[in-house]
């Protein structure tokens, strides 16, 4: 069981959970959706590389909406948003939307992290697995790996949109 990990400050700030290359890291997803659960996070963002389309028995519990990106890893594309139908929306990459009233990119593609945040107020993107957090242009986040399958260090992030801060959170 996962603990609280958010100051009681942030208890009632918007929060979006963010998360990226999860790889079937059955273990790791159901760690980072207790703690997206236990922190009341509004909505999730995977940033690509979910991989296998049985993963939605974990991420089905979730308690809040999820968006998805396809990574370079995630084979059957109609599979996934089959089994992630009634869990979150696929879309393709780069999706560019409106987040609690901020202009926000998620990709799985690295190199277009600096033309995004050009653009965009927030940027989030995976596929390197190493964790990033840097305020430029943008706010950029890469929370690093689900998985722990590269670096040894699952992780994950909490955004909050409108004061335009996250913190990365080691599962």
């Amino acid at each position: 069981m996962m603990q609280k990990i958010l100051l009681d400050e942030e208890e009632n700030e918007v929060k979006v959970g963010i998360m990226a290359d999860s790889h079937d890291n059955m273990d790791a997803i159901e760690k980072a959706i207790n703690l997206f659960n236990e922190n009341n996070v509004d909505m999730v963002l995977h940033a690509g590389d979910i991989v296998s389309p049985f993963t939605a028995d974990i991420f089905r519990n979730l308690k809040c909406d999820m968006l998805l990106i396809y990574g370079n890893n995630d084979g059957d594309k109609l599979y996934l948003k089959e089994r992630f139908k009634n869990i979150g929306i696929f879309h393709n990459d780069p999706y560019i939307g409106n987040l609690y009233g901020k202009s926000i990119a998620v990709t799985h593609h690295p190199e277009i992290v600096d033309a995004l945040a050009m653009k965009h107020d927030i940027v989030i993107y995976g596929h390197t697995h190493k964790k990033e957090l840097k305020k430029e242009n943008a706010l950029i986040i890469n929370p690093g790996e689900c998985c722990g399958y590269l670096t040894g260090v699952k992780s994950v992030a909490i955004l909050f949109p409108k004061k335009m801060v996250a913190r990365i959170i080691e599962l």
